[in-house]
């Protein structure tokens, strides 16, 4: 198998940020959504001009995971004031963490989540915190085993549907 290399997303690779965050929104959730909430959902968060003014705000930040010249996964990660739940300049929150399905069980999401750790210890955050879906017992269960605890939940709205999301967070020190 092929090295799994961690690489920060630039500008020039929007393209290649939009594709694989509709491929991998789509391959994780279309099945368990309505098409009109998937295609509202994609068109308002995941469009180009959204993902370019979210890979230009100084408090957040994009990794692809690639093997090979392929992008196999991404991670976001927000700080201060670009976090989705307040504005905690002590934690650093993962927004957004996603692998494709044809790439799934190389520890792909692991090397993406220890880069997450990484910068979070890096910038001295005390903990690192993230929503996923109540009904993504896969994430869950995987955010679980790596030392999360449920400490909230809020509403993720995909489409026109409210969603809970339970909050999750790791101390880090």
């Amino acid at each position: 198998m092929n090295q799994i290399l961690i690489s920060t997303v630039v500008l020039s690779e929007i393209a290649q940020l939009q594709a694989i965050s509709v491929q991998t929104f789509t391959e994780t959730f279309a099945d368990k959504n309505t098409a009109a909430d998937m295609k509202k959902y994609l068109q308002d968060n995941l469009s180009l001009e959204k993902l370019t003014d979210e890979l230009n705000h100084p408090a957040s930040m994009f990794f692809f995971a690639r093997i090979g010249e392929d992008v196999v996964g991404y991670l976001k990660l927000n700080t201060g004031i670009a976090q989705t739940e307040g504005n905690n300049d002590d934690a650093v929150e993962i927004e957004r963490i996603y692998v494709r399905n044809a790439f799934q069980g190389l520890k792909i999401g692991k090397a993406l989540f220890e880069k997450a750790v990484s910068v979070a210890k890096e910038r001295k955050a005390s903990y690192i915190w993230l929503g996923v879906w109540e009904e993504n017992h896969k994430a869950i269960t995987f955010y679980e085993q790596n030392g999360f605890v449920a400490f909230d939940k809020h509403v993720f709205v995909l489409g026109n549907d409210p969603q809970t999301d339970i909050m999750m967070k790791r101390t880090l020190i």
